[in-house]
């Protein structure tokens, strides 16, 4: 007779992307604090994180990321560390990075591509009607 397999208890999805979740409140929430004391922060959102399997690192990824905000995020990182060990029950506090989110700067060209082909369309459309046929008038 096969055993039945027990489900009790079985999260519906790995401890990483868990943690994942709430390190990225805890950072968003660190920010926004920061940010009222350090304006180089004020227009950064934290859209996702990816720590790594042993949670010893972890990649911010930021909507937009200056150069004047990468230097206030170093400046800030012990900071957000601090925050991180004091808000989560974690072993070890990851190493915080912070990069730019990727798939920003993908969506960011294409709207780009897009507009510059709305553009040339819209110029060229024009073109065709001023420089139309003389018999429609």
């Amino acid at each position: 007779m096969a055993r039945r397999q027990d489900n009790r208890g079985v999260a519906p999805y790995s401890r990483t992307l868990r943690v994942n979740q709430v390190l990225r409140q805890v950072v968003a929430d660190e920010l926004e604090r920061l940010a009222d004391a350090d304006e180089r922060l004020r227009l950064i959102t934290v859209t996702s994180i990816e720590s790594t399997a042993d949670l010893r690192q972890a990649t911010v990824y930021l909507s937009s990321l200056s150069d004047d905000a990468t230097a206030a995020l170093d400046q800030r990182r012990a900071q957000l560390q601090r925050a991180v060990a004091s808000q989560t029950q974690l072993k070890r506090t990851p190493l915080l990075s912070f990069v730019q989110d990727p798939a920003v700067v993908t969506g960011n060209r294409i709207e780009d591509l897009l507009r510059q082909i709305k553009e040339s369309d819209t110029a060229a459309g024009r073109s065709e009607v001023d420089g139309g046929d003389d018999n429609y008038r």
